[in-house]
Order: structure tokens, then sequence, then C-alpha cells
């Protein structure tokens, strides 16, 4: 069905072409029957050329005349003027004959000479008064015509070439046979191309992405690829092989219109569906990396290179269809100035959504501190971003703010630090303090969450009322409440050792001690123990616990 639908529309494009056939013989008309070569002006000169090469009026010699300076044989004339003719006609570069001059006595107003370029994309041919008055086709021309044939002509049409004169075969519906024959031919080996090269390109991406191993992005996103690639294949095949056909100016000035869009259109399917499978690529490296900021990044580059895609192709259609880029571009310019200005802050905003996701300084999830802000971070959009206070209220914060702001993350902290200070009562003996902070470090040693490289556990100041024990430790979680739960397990069993050995924690009081009363004991402790027995109560603690595990 596929080919079935090529094949019409190749179709309908012929119906096309011969209705653009009939329209140029009509306008061909207007010329008089008995026209004559005739040099006295750029009009009559070009005329001369062009006239006696169409259907009705085939007189190669007197269409060479223009080209007839002294020292130039007929047969070099002739040449020129056959292959000029082709190679206009083949590009769809037709002369406007309302716009050429004729005045005997033109000059040219940008080089202020006596000359006259009949197509403006082909400035260096051109016609030039003589001084006997005669307007001929500039000697200079004659390499510019060469290399112009050679251009539209890569692979030459000599086999063609005789064939371009009534004698050469029949005409219908405004072509001659052998037009008719090649037309098909182009056709039926198009439609050929198309599938082979849609069947070639599809078994070299299934095999490039299996071997890179991503099979799944074959089906939806490779496969798709195939065939814009081979359809820009068959459209350089056409771009080749329809001017050998030597259709006539009219024709080929809607060809090369279709060309100029199509091939550029192509492009921009082909690298659209690249996008996808490059965004897909980009996810799975998101994936890999388990950063949820990125399930937000990899959208965003997906749209802005769909965008710069779609641009880019755009510019160059423009560009082939001979519009002025840079004007346009410079127009676009200051329109973009005015509504940088009017929408400036918008634009930072968006800047700033570009930074962040750039040089994400944070991710969906991490507790972030920025001035005032401090929460969770809850999405990241374009425009700001989202963040969950712990009162459980929402913090709107435009992207522009927060990509000039200091940011402390707390969500990329490698370590959770923990500190405080132990008050022990004045009347805790030197060493059961050393045993109490012996036991302190191995309750550090022993939790699984705990930074062991590094830690400080020392009796480092005797203050008002308690002797303090300073206790600074990290955590190796990654979240708060992970951190709280590790709080509380270290501090359970501080509390736990304290209690077995004794220790008792100081508080802000001020107490009355009567150290002795009739019939009453002492309230001061007695600690009658050495340090070897306080060290033996602590291993014995410890052995307990291990015991518990076990």
């Amino acid at each position: 069905m596929k080919g079935n639908s090529f094949i019409v529309r190749s179709c309908l494009i012929i119906l096309f072409l011969l209705g653009s056939i009939m329209s140029s013989l009509a306008r061909q008309s207007d010329v008089p029957h008995d026209f004559e070569p005739d040099l006295s002006t750029p009009w009559h000169s070009i005329l001369t050329h062009l006239y006696f090469l169409q259907s009705g009026s085939y007189d190669v010699e007197k269409a060479s005349v223009p080209f007839l300076h002294p020292g130039i044989d007929s047969l070099q004339a002739r040449d020129l003027a056959v292959k000029l003719k082709q190679a206009w006609d083949a590009r769809g570069h037709i002369v406007n004959f309302e716009h050429v001059p004729r005045d005997a006595y033109y000059i040219d107003s940008v080089s202020e000479r006596e000359i006259f370029a009949p197509i403006s994309q082909t400035p260096g041919i051109y016609v030039e008064r003589q001084p006997n008055g005669e307007w001929l086709y500039s000697t200079n021309s004659f390499d510019n015509i060469e290399n112009f044939y050679r251009e539209v002509y890569p692979y030459g049409s000599d086999l063609l070439a005789n064939l371009f004169s009534e004698r050469a075969s029949a005409r219908f519906f405004g072509l001659y046979l052998w037009q008719h024959f090649g037309i098909l031919l182009m056709i039926f080996i198009s439609l050929l191309l198309h599938k082979l090269f849609t069947f070639f390109f599809n078994r070299l991406l299934y095999r490039g992405a299996h071997k890179l191993g991503y099979d799944q992005i074959v089906r939806p996103y490779l496969l798709p690829v195939a065939k814009p690639l081979s359809l820009f294949v068959v459209f350089v095949f056409i771009a080749v092989f329809y001017p050998i056909l030597q259709l006539p100016a009219q024709v080929s000035f809607y060809l090369s219109f279709v060309f100029k869009v199509l091939w550029p259109l192509f492009g921009i399917l082909v690298f659209y569906k690249l996008v996808d499978v490059f965004g897909l690529y980009l996810e799975s490296l998101a994936g890999k990396n388990e950063s949820s900021l990125d399930n937000h990044v990899v959208p965003l580059i997906r749209k802005v290179l769909r965008v710069f895609v779609v641009i880019v192709g755009g510019l160059f259609i423009l560009q082939n269809l001979d519009v002025n880029i840079t004007a346009l571009l410079a127009g676009l310019s200051i329109g973009g100035l005015a509504l940088a200005l009017a929408a400036q802050d918008t634009l930072k905003n968006l800047f700033g959504s570009l930074m962040i996701f750039i040089d994400k300084p944070f991710s969906v999830g991490h507790w972030i501190t920025s001035g005032d802000i401090d929460g969770t971070v809850e999405e990241v959009g374009f425009r700001s971003t989202r963040v969950r206070s712990f009162r459980n209220s929402l913090y709107y914060v435009p992207n522009g703010k927060l990509a000039d702001a200091t940011i402390d993350n707390h969500g990329l902290r490698q370590y959770r630090r923990f500190f405080m200070h132990i008050a022990v009562t004045y009347d805790t003996p030197p060493d059961l303090i050393e045993v109490f902070v012996q036991g302190l470090r191995k309750i550090v040693e022993k939790h699984p969450n705990t930074r062991k490289d590094f830690y400080i556990i020392e009796f480092n100041e005797m203050g008002d009322f308690s002797l303090k024990i300073m206790f600074y430790i990290f955590f190796a979680v990654p979240t708060w409440p992970e951190e709280l739960r590790a709080r509380h397990e270290i501090l359970i069993e501080v509390v736990r050792l304290a209690e077995k050995l004794g220790v008792r924690f100081a508080f802000p009081t001020q107490t009355m001690h009567m150290e002795s009363f009739p019939d009453k004991s002492s309230l001061t402790p007695k600690y009658d123990m050495s340090m070897n027995e306080f060290k033996q109560v602590m291993e014995d603690y410890f052995a307990e616990k291990d015991g518990k595990k076990g």
C-alpha cells in the first residue's frame, strides 16, 4: 500500500508537470512566428538564443548566433548555446523577458558597464555590447557556462544530448516519447531504491543498537528513522537523474522548488527521531545515577533539541528558497531584544532553571536551606521550585533567585554530624570517667551507621555544676529520619552504660548535702572499686550485650 501511494504521488507530480508545460507553451506563442535572429538589444539577443531552442522553432544554428565572436567557430557556439539552455532548464531558471532591457545602450547600474545577466543565480553568464553595437554573450561567460554545465550534469548528458531536437522522437502530451519512458524508469528505480534502502537501514540500525545493548529503542524509535533516510536517498537520486530528462524550464523550476523543501524536511524528520533516541539514552543514564532531578532534565533537553532541529531545518528551507536569512535573523534579533526587555524577569527565571538543571545544586527530595527557605525540594519547574517546609507549608521560589543564592544542601551530606556534651556529677571518680569514656567509644565503634575513621569522645571541660565529656560523632545515613533513629539508638546505649557503671548525669541544681545525720546514712555514694574493677564491670556489660545479640 505504501509503495502504491508513492506511485500515485509520482503520477500526480507528472500531471502537474504536464500542466506547467502547456502553460509554458502558451506563453511562447506571444513571439512572432517570423522572428529572425536579432542582436540589437539584450532582449533580442537572449530571445534569439532561447527561442530557437524551443519546440516548434528549433534551429540550433540560429540559436548560436549570440555566441559567434570573432575566432569562435560555429561548432563551439552551438555547443555553448545548447549547454547553457540545458543547464538553465535543468535548474528551473526562467528568463523573465519583462525585466530584460530593450535599450541598445543599456548600462548596468552596479558595474556601470554595458552588460546584462539574464539569470540572477548565474551572474557570471551575461550578454555584453560589442563595439559594432551587437549584444553577444561575453567570452568571459564561456568558461562559466562550461563550469555551470558540469555542476548541473556531473555525470554528463551526452547520451541524451542529441535527442534535444524535434527529430529525436515523437511528442505526446507535450513531452518526447523518451522523456515519458525516462519518467517511468525514474519512478520504478525510486520505488526500488526506497524498498532496498528502507530494508538496509532497518537492518543496519537494528544491528548497531543490538551491539550497543539498546534493543528496546529499535522498534519505537530507530526503525521510523529508516524511512526518512531512504526517502532522502531516493530524492538525491531523482535530483541527479531528472536533469538528464531535459524537461522544460517551467517543470524544472517546480521540481527544484520541491527538492529545496523536501531535502531539509527529510533531514528534520531524521534528526527529530534521533532526538527521541538520544533522550532514551539520557533516561538510561539518569536511571544509573538514581538522580530524581534527571527525570526533569531529560524531557527539557528533548524539547529543546526538538525545537532546535525544527528551527535549524526551517532556516535551511528558507535559505534554499533564496530567502535572505541574514535580514530575517536581524529582524528577529530586534524583536527578540524588545521581548527580552519586556519579559526580563521571566527570562531570568528560565535561565535560572537551565542553570539548576545543568549544575544540579539540589535534587527532588533534598533538604535545602537558603536564607529564610528551609525545607525539602518537591518539584523543579521551568519558572519556580517548590519546597515543602517542616511546617508542611509550601515555598514557591523563583529559579532566578535560587540560581543566584547560596544554597546549603543538607541532602548531599556524606555524613551527618551529632555533637553534645555529656555532663556527669563532680563526685564521679576519675577512673570511672576514664572507663565511661572508653565505653562511649565502644558504643560508637559497634553501631552500624556511625563513621569509624573520625570521631571525638574526650573529657574536655569542668563546668559550673558538672564534668563535661565531648561527644562528637558522625552518622553515615542518607535521610533525616534515619539520622533520628541512629541518634535514638546511640543515646539509649549511653544511658544504659551509665546506669550499668553507676555514672550519674549532672543537671543545674543546688543541693545541700548533710554528710552525717543521726540514724541516717550519708547521701554521698561510695566508690570502693579500683579502675580494673570498673573496667571489668564495663567488659561484663558489653559481653552481656553481645551474648544477647548472639
